[in-house]
């Protein structure tokens, strides 16, 4: 078994074989591949983000769950996405959890962790459209515009987005619900916005 550490002032990494018994307590679960890295967290701010023009964003407010934000990195890194933004976050960005459902997107989507309140203005002072995701007071999701700079508004699946960010939309949009039911996993609900976007910016 081996263990990596890796720190910014070495430039190869440092591999250490270690008994089974101890790796099977230093990893965090069971079914691991044989490696544990020990790396420096890169903590990025808002105004390190370097975006392109008419940019697409995830912003993520108080979602808590580490496997539905893991899922949300996926889908942003398939569709191109510039940046996740998780506004008043309630877990780590680096939750072995999220890491693991995120299969690495952590580390190939530019995500940041910033409160509401900073965000807000920031995307408005960038001309970035707001579009938050909400039943009430919405229009279909494939009726709004995306193909300019865009930034997908998302909640909790318990309570859904605070009053600032209602009131700080210029658009409400939401995915028809057939069933009996009136909700979607917010990952798949990112899924099918995101994708939407690309649909309209290639079309």
């Amino acid at each position: 078994m081996g263990f990596e550490q890796t720190t910014s002032s070495v430039s190869a990494p440092a591999i250490i074989e270690i008994p089974e018994e101890l790796y099977r307590k230093a990893a965090y679960r069971e079914g691991t591949e044989g490696i544990i890295a020990e790396v420096e967290v890169k903590e990025l701010s808002l105004n390190d983000l370097s975006l392109p023009e008419n940019p697409l964003i995830v912003v993520l407010e108080a979602v808590e769950k580490p496997g539905n934000l893991g899922a949300i990195l996926r889908s942003a890194d398939a569709a191109g996405a510039d940046a996740v933004i998780v506004c008043d976050p309630l877990t780590d960005l680096y939750n072995p959890n999220l890491i693991r459902a995120s299969i690495g997107a952590i580390f190939t989507v530019p995500t940041v962790a910033a409160s509401s309140e900073e965000v807000i203005p920031w995307l408005k002072a960038k001309g970035i459209r707001i579009l938050t995701a909400q039943l009430q007071d919405s229009e279909l999701y494939y009726h709004t515009d995306m193909t300019c700079g865009t930034a997908i508004v998302m909640g909790t699946e318990s309570t859904g987005l605070s009053g600032k960010w209602r009131e700080a939309a210029d658009a409400h949009i939401r995915i028809p619900m057939l069933g009996r039911l009136d909700s979607l996993n917010v990952s798949v609900s990112a899924a099918i916005l995101l994708f939407e976007a690309v649909r309209q910016r290639k079309s």
